[in-house]
């Protein structure tokens, strides 16, 4: 189009040219003339109640879809509010697209309203961060966006929108829709990857990271399959292969099956695909030393500047997931492998330690009994969401990850994320069931955006976890300073009437066996609902207790 346009128009054709249907938004003065270009727009715009809960959910459909995440906001709090989001993007390596609003050209430089120098906000946590101070490159800017947010390793990029930039005029030609460039492995590369695999006695393989696909999934499970190789999920990533499968070994998160760790350690070739083994996969960088690891590593990244980063590998492939994936159906065994017993006691290890039935906890609500429930009741392909906390530690070592895109987590262990996460899943694909696991610190950090699921009618399902602390925090306190409570208690509000006064389906659980009728009381009800669970605050994981770790930290001191 080469008509005259307004720049907040401009921008609007862009958004539509490179694909996006929906958004995310809270509401400013600073973008008013993009809010108007939108009322006119085929984009879903979904109003949401604060800033980081906005971009958190833009964040959810970057890492389901890998298409960037769109979200606006307004300027200097706006913008500082998303920050939260800006950095579990960078973190987990999701491409999201942040609009904010910004003062005027001519009052730039002196403080102004709410005036924040974005590139110095921003530039250790974005890819990118511009602003667009001329409305005839809108079109060329915003397609650099698209394209800098989901190249190499994905992450965040920031554009910042003069006010009077965006009411002002100018023709100008639109941009190409954006296109993503997959970087394939040569077959030098999967011929030696081969031979190294033959020469093997006891690999593993861990994935990780994202530019991963359904089709990338399947393709290295299949490739899994043929060499029974045991594959094992990074942090958080889990959808990336299915539990059920007999090549899979569990996770390598928080709270690790100590017979995994050992299985890796003794190893002797790791594939590491899409993933950067940092601190929490790495189990504080001490899996792998640095910067040449004891077994030799296979490494597969999609950015040529994370391969040899932290870890010297033995052979390095600049590859995004999805075409080395590809490039895996060249590469199988020429003979029968000589570890598919160690594959078969990987895998029974990790079926041992998901087993939900055998776990009991102090108090009256019986988590181990709660997990049983959800795998029998829940579709297989449920989209489990959840911030940060040890309650997290239910789904991530009880719920079987078996599909792709079924899992939203934060590996930059942010609290808040679950219930913002899921109004984006659901409002993504209003089909899939979508579960929100969240604590009680958790949950209020973001708590407001239930009026954002009740409001687009989006019947996400909380299982609330309340022991009234700080659980994570309190535990770290006990075993570094045992008995001295300080800053972690908690006074919360009745959960069930929180979600009822705001127009949803509320709960309260305070027995195992009111679980199963009240969660499928939720689930008939089509409203967004809360299951207020109450917790023993003695059951701080799935196999511990506060006394537990009180007393042996008391008995080192």
């Amino acid at each position: 189009m080469t008509t005259s346009r307004t720049g907040g128009q401009i921008l609007v054709d862009q958004l539509l040219i490179h694909g996006v249907q929906q958004l995310f938004c809270v509401p400013g003065e600073s973008y008013l003339a993009v809010l108007d270009a939108l009322h006119d727009a085929h984009i879903a715009v979904t109003v949401c109640r604060q800033e980081g809960g906005a971009a958190m959910m833009a964040e959810a459909q970057g890492k389901l879809t890998g298409q960037p995440g769109i979200c606006f906001v307004t300027r200097g709090p706006g913008a500082t509010n998303a920050a939260a989001g800006i950095h579990i993007a960078h973190q987990d390596s999701t491409a999201l697209i942040l609009f904010v609003g910004q003062v005027a050209r001519g009052a730039m430089g002196r403080e102004a309203f709410q005036e924040l120098d974005y590139g110095a906000v921003f530039g250790t946590m974005a890819k990118w961060v511009v602003q667009i101070d001329d409305p005839a490159r809108m079109p060329e800017l915003v397609s650099r966006a698209f394209h800098v947010a989901t190249s190499g390793r994905p992450g965040p990029v920031v554009v910042a929108l003069p006010e009077d930039m965006l009411v002002q005029a100018a023709t100008v030609a639109d941009a190409l829709p954006y296109q993503v460039t997959e970087t394939h492995p040569g077959a030098a590369q999967m011929a030696e990857l081969q031979q190294r695999l033959q020469a093997a006695q006891q690999p593993v393989a861990i994935v990780g990271g994202s530019r991963w696909s359904a089709q990338a999934v399947q393709a290295f499970t299949a490739f899994a399959q043929a060499w029974s190789i045991p594959v094992y999920c990074s942090f958080r990533r889990q959808m990336l292969f299915p539990a059920t499968h007999a090549c899979y070994g569990g996770d390598l998160g928080l709270g690790v099956n100590p017979k995994l760790l050992a299985r890796i350690k003794a190893s002797d070739l790791v594939l590491v695909v899409g993933g950067r083994l940092s601190e929490v996969p790495s189990q504080g960088y001490e899996l792998f030393d640095i910067p040449t690891p004891a077994q030799p590593l296979v490494h597969v990244h999609a950015d040529a500047d994370e391969l040899g980063k932290l870890y010297r590998p033995a052979q390095a492939i600049h590859a995004t997931p999805q075409a080395f994936a590809a490039a895996l159906n060249a590469v199988r065994p020429q003979a029968n492998v000589p570890w598919k017993a160690h594959t078969e006691a990987a895998h029974a290890e990790y079926l041992a330690w998901s087993d939900p039935a055998p776990i009991r906890i102090p108090g009256a609500l019986q988590m181990g009994e709660v997990m049983q429930h959800l795998r029998a009741a829940l579709p297989a392909d449920t989209i489990f969401c959840n911030g940060a906390g040890n309650f997290a530690t239910w789904v991530h070592r009880f719920w079987p990850f078996n599909s792709y895109a079924s899992q939203l987590a934060p590996t930059s262990g942010s609290m808040g994320y679950g219930l913002p996460a899921a109004v984006g899943a659901k409002r993504l694909w209003p089909q899939r069931e979508v579960v929100v696991f969240a604590g009680d610190g958790d949950f209020l950090m973001h708590g407001q955006e239930f009026a954002t699921a009740v409001q687009y009618g989006l019947p996400v399902i909380v299982v609330l976890l309340d022991n009234a602390m700080y659980g994570t925090i309190r535990m770290h306190q006990e075993r570094e300073y045992p008995g001295r409570i300080s800053a972690t208690a908690l006074k919360n509000p009745d959960f069930q009437a929180y979600a009822q006064a705001f127009g949803g389906h509320g709960e309260r659980v305070t027995t195992t066996e009111e679980f199963a009728p009240a969660l499928a009381r939720a689930r008939a009800s089509g409203l967004p609902s809360v299951l207020h669970c109450l917790i023993d605050p003695e059951a701080i994981t799935p196999t511990g207790t506060l006394q537990g770790i009180r007393k042996a930290a008391l008995a080192k001191a």
